[in-house]
């Protein structure tokens, strides 16, 4: 059942199948019904249909006569997603660094180390949860809608990756300390280092997605 009062019914139909298609629970290539969804998340047809209509629109599904085919996110399209990641990401990291506050630059330090004491107690949903908010605050603070509108659903998409990378131990701590250096050459105010730090970052959460498709 869903509960967040502040959203529209519809908005919250549509975020929890969003993330229900992103984290892998509806799996490519399955066909749903309106009266399966109906069911599963205990609403009528009308915010169903609202928030289907979104999801064509993010193609994630397509609707026809026969039913919700669940398109999801596939291999060429994380593919896709990573080869833009590697060449805007570390843009916005370094438009951060340049005009991010005191207040914000704590604000991504107490992220870092929430990640990493995650990371000590091995809770992988808290350890994706921090990571993904590293990312979004450095959006957010490079002060470019543009950036954050263009890398926000990028890093969303790549949801059920991120869960499976989180769960492994090896990655999950190098990626906390790789966000660790980050943000001390974003403490410096060293924008060339904190760019570089960022596309290296990218490069090899590319590489262990590739290692782990295999």
């Amino acid at each position: 059942m869903l509960e967040h009062k502040t959203l529209s019914l519809a908005e919250q139909v549509f975020d929890r199948l969003e993330t229900d298609i992103l984290c892998g629970t509806y799996q490519i290539g399955e066909v749903l019904t309106e009266l399966k969804l109906v069911g599963d998340l205990g609403v009528s047809r009308t915010p169903i249909r609202e928030a289907l209509r979104r999801l064509e629109q993010e193609h994630l599904v397509e609707i026809s006569s026969k039913g919700i085919l669940i398109v999801g996110v596939t291999d060429k399209d994380l593919a896709d997603i990573y080869a833009i990641r590697l060449r805007i990401e570390g843009m916005a990291s370094r438009e951060a660094t340049l005009h991010m506050s005191e207040e914000q630059l704590r604000e991504l330090r107490e992220t870092v180390e929430l990640q990493e004491f995650y990371v000590t107690k091995k809770n992988a949903e808290s350890i994706r949860l921090m990571d993904s908010r590293f990312h979004q605050l450095i959006y957010r603070f490079s002060g470019s809608s543009v950036l954050f509108d263009t890398l926000m659903p990028l890093h969303k998409k790549t949801q059920k990756f991120r869960k499976k990378s989180v769960e492994n131990e090896s990655r999950a701590s190098q990626s906390a300390s790789e966000h660790r250096a980050i943000y001390e050459a974003m403490e410096k105010r060293d924008a060339d280092l904190a760019e570089k730090l960022t596309i290296e970052h990218i490069e090899n959460a590319r590489i262990h997605m590739q290692k782990r498709s295999k």
